[in-house]
């Protein structure tokens, strides 16, 4: 007979060693540890990097070391433009040639001091020569017959004086022989008869007279205005044979001026045509400055400004408004005696007084102004990230500062270099 057996549970006797393991229960991992919150923050940083070094639709990038900036102030405005003015004579009158021909001596040098009619230079011309004798000889001859009508003129008044006094003679000897006839006959030792024949000769002599009179009077309007006629010819004829021997005198090339004489090359065995340039006659000691301003200032630039070269100054005297090559040209005329020492050619820096100095909002000036010409600026923002076009409108300009009317404020900064290459309106700075 067999011992019953009765199965125990399982729990009833621990398996050995079974009271040294225990049940870990696993902790729960962060929602922001998990692998979509990792992808999903790798995919912003991705983004923010393509954000920050992409640039912009239309913006440019540009080292940001390449660039120069300058700060918008409130600060004192001189207005004032510098220019480099040339010293010229205040007068400069040509030496021309009057008539052709050969330089046949010189009779001055280059640079020297001449005064007005001085000789220079003497010409040869053969041909001008014989044709102002032959002229010469026709207005002579011209003259001669006017004065022989002259000569007519005046014998036949003297003719007509001459008949005018023989009538009055022959009418006072009639009257006397009258008389005396008369007197006989009334003492009755005449007869009627025999007065009657010194009564008609009175008469005649008388008549004649009147006659001769009044043809003098007539002949007289005649040759008056004969006359006239006469010494105006004789007038026109001489200034003609003074005009032909001038011709010979104009083969002499003289001074038009007193000065300093420039330019005066000739050559003896030159030929030289009526109205070629021979040199010119400066003013000695009267000097006035030039200046060539650029076309911004056109409008700035007045005559009556002053100017200042150290401790000499000047004024504007003349402005030609012709612009060439971007440029137009000013006169200055100095302020009392000249500075003793100048020549010709000689430049000074000099400063024209534009206005009275006040305070503005300025800029530095730089090549930006080369940029739509200074309608618009590069303004940075972001910290220096970037620089935004923004249109401005300018004022005065001096060799350091712009004036800004509008479009700039103090504290702003803008890029001062040239950008004239750039399309766009937004600049990277890297």
């Amino acid at each position: 007979m067999f011992p019953i057996m009765t199965e125990q549970p399982a729990y009833a006797t621990p398996a050995p060693g079974a009271a040294m393991d225990s049940r870990i229960q696993r902790t729960r991992r962060p929602w922001w540890r998990g692998r979509p919150a990792i992808i999903l923050l790798v995919l912003s940083i991705v983004a923010l990097a393509i954000w920050r070094f992409l640039p912009e639709s239309g913006s440019t990038d540009i080292a940001a070391a390449d660039v120069e900036t300058g700060a918008v102030v409130r600060a004192p405005f001189d207005d004032y433009l510098p220019v480099r003015a040339t010293v010229a004579p205040e007068i400069t009158t040509l030496v021309g040639v009057l008539s052709g021909g050969q330089v046949e001596r010189l009779l001055v040098q280059d640079g020297a001091i001449v005064t007005a009619g001085d000789s220079l230079a003497t010409l040869a011309n053969p041909e001008l020569k014989l044709d102002v004798l032959t002229r010469e000889a026709q207005i002579a001859s011209q003259l001669g017959q006017v004065a022989g009508e002259g000569l007519g003129i005046e014998r036949n008044r003297l003719d007509r004086a001459g008949q005018v006094a023989q009538a009055e003679y022959d009418l006072i000897k009639a009257r006397r022989d009258l008389a005396i006839r008369q007197q006989l006959h009334d003492q009755g030792f005449l007869s009627d008869t025999g007065v009657k024949s010194f009564q008609e000769e009175a008469a005649y002599q008388e008549k004649r007279l009147n006659q001769l009179r009044a043809g003098r009077s007539t002949e007289a309007g005649i040759t008056a205005t004969q006359g006239r006629r006469l010494a105006d010819t004789q007038r026109r004829l001489s200034g003609n044979l003074a005009a032909v021997r001038a011709g010979l005198d104009a083969l002499t090339v003289r001074a038009p001026a007193t000065g300093r004489l420039t330019n005066f090359t000739l050559q003896p065995g030159q030929t030289l045509k009526p109205g070629d340039p021979a040199g010119q006659v400066d003013s000695e000691g009267a000097w006035k400055l030039t200046a060539d301003v650029d076309e911004y200032y056109l409008g700035r630039v007045a005559v009556g400004q002053s100017a200042r070269a150290g401790d000499t100054r000047a004024t504007v005297s003349k402005v030609l408004p012709a612009v060439k090559d971007g440029r137009f040209r000013v006169e200055l005329t100095f302020d009392g005696r000249a500075p003793t020492g100048l020549n010709r050619g000689q430049t000074l820096d000099i400063r024209i007084t534009l206005g009275a100095a006040s305070r503005a909002i300025v800029v530095p000036v730089g090549g930006w102004l080369e940029t739509g010409g200074g309608a618009s600026a590069f303004v940075v923002v972001d910290g220096g990230d970037h620089a935004r076009r923004r249109t401005i409108r300018t004022g005065r300009r001096n060799p350091d500062q712009v004036e800004i009317l509008s479009g700039l404020a103090p504290g702003d900064r803008i890029v001062t270099s040239n950008l004239s290459s750039v399309k766009g309106d937004t600049l990277n700075l890297r």
